[in-house]
């Protein structure tokens, strides 16, 4: 039973453990156009304690435009478990190593997540202030 909504109509949130500060946590997306440069990247975000966990999948194929041109490629996609408060030293490391001119770097907030997991995460990272 949902307490905030009366237990009527639970949505995600009412699904999974209830994490304060949920909001904190992150995944950080990036793709690569060659695997050893995704190793790369996970292991200095993981030794660097930026990183949790990333999981390198692929090859996945990337259907995009660049330069006027509609571009087809085969790239590593790399998913990155971290904390909102990390991500600008994960996006300066992402940028200081990747081959690419642009590279994609985005970040997804998680809604909810499993607590154990969570909590697992958080003592793997840099620890806040």
């Amino acid at each position: 039973m949902n307490a905030r909504n009366g237990g009527q109509g639970a949505g995600i949130r009412g699904q999974g453990a209830e994490v304060e500060g949920m909001e904190s946590y992150i995944q950080v997306i990036t793709t690569t156009e060659k695997r050893q440069d995704a190793d790369k990247i996970a292991e200095i975000l993981v030794n660097s304690k930026l990183a949790g966990c990333v999981q390198i999948l692929g090859p996945v194929t990337s259907i995009y435009r660049w330069k006027g041109q509609v571009e087809t490629a085969e790239e590593w996609q790399c998913i990155i478990k971290s904390r909102h408060d990390l991500y600008g030293a994960i996006e300066k490391i992402i940028k200081s190593v990747h081959p690419y001119e642009v590279p994609e770097i985005i970040a997804v907030p998680l809604i909810t997540g499993s607590k154990d997991y969570l909590e697992w995460l958080d003592i793997t990272l840099i620890q806040k202030g």
